[in-house]
Formats: C-alpha cells, structure tokens, sequence
C-alpha cells in the first residue's frame, strides 16, 4: 500500500476526492434500493392478498430480514486505498483531538488538585505551629497553675476552717447564753433572795455566772496558765459548790487559786 500513501501537500485534495467518490458510491447503493423497493411494491399490488394475512405475512418477512440484518458484519464500502487511508486518518484525527481534549481536562484537574494540596499542607503546618505554641504555653504555665490550685485547695481550706470557727462561737454563745439563763434563775446574785452578803466585805459579790465567765475566759486566753485567784468578790458558798461537784479544782501547791476542769481533755 505504499505506492498509495499521499504526500503531506495532497491531503486536503485526496480527502476531497475520497469524500466524493464515497457519494458516489452512497447514491449508487441508494439507487438499488429505491429499484428493490419499487420491484416489492409491483408485487405486492399484483398479488392483492387479504389485508390481515397480508400485514402478518409482511411482519414476518420484517422480522426475519432484520434478525439477519443482526447477524450480519458491516462490510467496507469502498476497497480504495486512498479513501480507506483518508477515512483512517480523519478517525485517528477525531481520536487525537478527543485525546488532546481528555488530557487538557485531566492536567486542568491535576491542577487543581495540586492547589488544593498545596492549601491543605500550609493550613495543615499551621495548625501544627498553632499546636506547638499552645502546648509550649501550656508547659510553661503549669507550675503556675499547680501552685494556684494548691493555693486554692489552702484558701478553701481556710475558708472552710474559718466556718467551723464562726459556727462554734455561735455555739458557744447559745451555750452561755442558755447557762446565764440556767444561773440567773436557780442560782441568785448573793444577798438576793435571802442570801446575805458576807460581813465585811470591801467588794461586792459576784454571781455565779460571772464566776464561771471568768474560768472560762482564763481557759481559753491561757490554756498554760488557767488558774484564777479566789478574790473577796468570789462567794465562798458557790466555790464550794464548783468544787464538790467537779466543775472546778484547786491549784495543787496553792489552795487560793482555782481553775476550770479540763473537761475536753
């Protein structure tokens, strides 16, 4: 077939002319079939069948000329070298600009595709600088907080003892509050009630609950040293009493001084 290969400034000529003898040819076969036709048409107007048997006889012959239709291979119109080659060639044209238009598509896509990555690579570097900072942050601030939640756990400690202090004054505030009532009403100031005053007497005598007052506040100002003196405003009537009944008790060595029984001990 080399002999039939055109040269490069022919192309456009021989593509013309293949162009046109394969019009040729389309109208020739075209030709033919208009005359089969025609032939078909004659006979079946010559015959003039019934017109149901004749639809059926003509959807037969309709069926079985397309099922060989089917099985039939295309065959190649025209046997010339040259219009096969130009056919060819236009073929393999198609084929490379569909290519061409294919591999624009997937570079332009590629393109993208690398943008996108390109994007997602630098957000990606900086989150992980944004990590980096915030975890260097936070191990240098975690001393920081160690030592505020340790101050923390101490002034809510504090707060809590502060509480329990404030919660036992008013405790003990209802106590003497509730004593001084006890006092007042079962035991009267000296010369009240007819209890005499004692003869002689340079002070004036103090209730019992004062007495019990002062040991009280001597206990807890100087738990070291909780020992009152028994003054002349002291009725001896009631230190006896303190002290028979276990509520107070004598200074070993000094019969004079008397303390609060250490009753918590």
């Amino acid at each position: 077939m080399a002999e039939y290969l055109p040269d490069n400034t022919s192309d456009a000529k021989l593509s013309a002319d293949a162009k046109e003898e394969l019009l040729n040819e389309c109208e020739s076969i075209w030709k033919q079939m208009e005359e089969y036709q025609s032939k078909l048409v004659r006979k079946e107007t010559l015959l003039k069948p019934d017109h149901k048997l004749f639809l059926m006889t003509k959807m037969k012959a309709l069926a079985a000329e397309c099922h060989q239709w089917q099985k039939r291979n295309p065959e190649i119109t025209s046997t010339n070298p040259v219009v096969l080659l130009t056919l060819g060639k236009e073929e393999l044209q198609k084929v490379k600009n569909d290519l061409e238009m294919m591999l624009t598509a997937v570079q332009s896509k590629n393109k993208q595709l690398k943008e996108h990555l390109e994007r997602e690579q630098q957000w990606h570097e900086e989150q992980q600088h944004i990590l980096d900072v915030l975890n260097r942050i936070e191990e240098e601030r975690r001393p920081q907080v160690e030592e505020l939640s340790k101050k923390s756990l101490n002034i809510r400690a504090l707060k809590e003892l502060e509480n329990k202090m404030l919660k036992l004054k008013q405790y003990k505030e209802e106590l003497l509050n509730c004593l001084g009532e006890f006092l007042e009403e079962n035991f009267p100031p000296p010369g009240n009630g007819g209890i005499s005053k004692k003869k002689n007497s340079s002070k004036e005598l103090i209730t019992l609950h004062e007495i019990l007052e002062i040991l009280i506040n001597k206990s807890m100002s100087t738990p070291h040293e909780p020992y009152v003196i028994i003054s002349d405003s002291f009725w001896p009537p009631y230190i006896e009493l303190l002290l028979r009944y276990g509520i107070a008790m004598r200074h070993p060595e000094d019969p004079s001084r008397i303390r609060l029984e250490a009753f918590h001990m």
